[in-house]
């Protein structure tokens, strides 16, 4: 009686832990990388756009993913030694490399909703009026929910 107690309550346990192990086939996995898409008439900036010193602008771009957006940051700063980070296809025109005397910098991080799988980021930015002029990189950076990043890199003037 005893061994069929033990029989029965081994082959108990071993079909719920069987059960409990088991993997779920409807469970995707996020291996695509999260988009910014400029090619709307009111993204801004665009490659080559310019900027005015002591004016705001807005920062305008579509961002998808998807399974859910994560956070969306930009990094502004100065190219006047014509370093790249450029991911466009077209060059701008450059001005002579100068040395920064009070270059503009900015890296802001802006939120996004959770759950979201499309955004459309528009945000402030104040370009001091102080800050030398000539070629800057604006960097965005957008990451999904899993820590896919996608960067773009375009480059400015600010007059």
């Amino acid at each position: 009686m005893k061994q069929l107690f033990y029989l029965t309550t081994s082959l108990f346990l071993i079909i719920i832990l069987a059960g409990g192990c088991s993997k779920s086939n409807d469970a995707q996995v996020d291996t695509e990388y999260p988009v910014i898409d400029l090619s709307a008439a009111s993204a801004f900036p665009q490659q080559c756009g310019i900027v005015k010193r002591g004016e705001s602008f807005t920062f305008r771009a579509r961002l998808s993913d998807n399974f859910e957006l994560g956070s969306v940051s930009v990094d502004v700063h100065h190219n006047f030694d014509h370093h790249t980070h450029s991911t466009e296809v077209s060059a701008c025109q450059m001005e002579a490399i100068k040395t920064a005397v009070k270059p503009f910098l900015l890296i802001r991080t802006f939120p996004i909703a959770a759950g979201l799988k499309q955004y459309e980021i528009a945000e402030q930015i104040t370009v001091p009026a102080d800050v030398d002029p000539g070629d800057y990189h604006f960097l965005i950076r957008l990451t999904d929910k899993e820590g896919w990043q996608t960067v773009k890199g375009i480059s400015i003037k600010i007059q």
